[in-house]
């Protein structure tokens, strides 16, 4: 990974995660779902990137 990309996922990605697992364990009905559906579309996300860099 480069500079800018690690700089990317330090200031923006882990903060707004934890706020999404945050925000999502306040509900207490449907805690569980929404950390499945974050947790899927953060792997997607993943993904997706390598996918479109090449692995670079």
């Amino acid at each position: 990974m480069t500079a800018p990309s690690l700089i990317f996922w330090i200031i923006f990605v882990l903060p707004l995660v934890a706020f999404l697992i945050w925000l999502i364990r306040q509900d207490k009905r449907q805690g569980w779902i929404g950390l499945i559906v974050l947790a899927i579309t953060v792997v997607a996300a993943i993904v997706w990137m390598y996918v479109k860099t090449g692995g670079k």
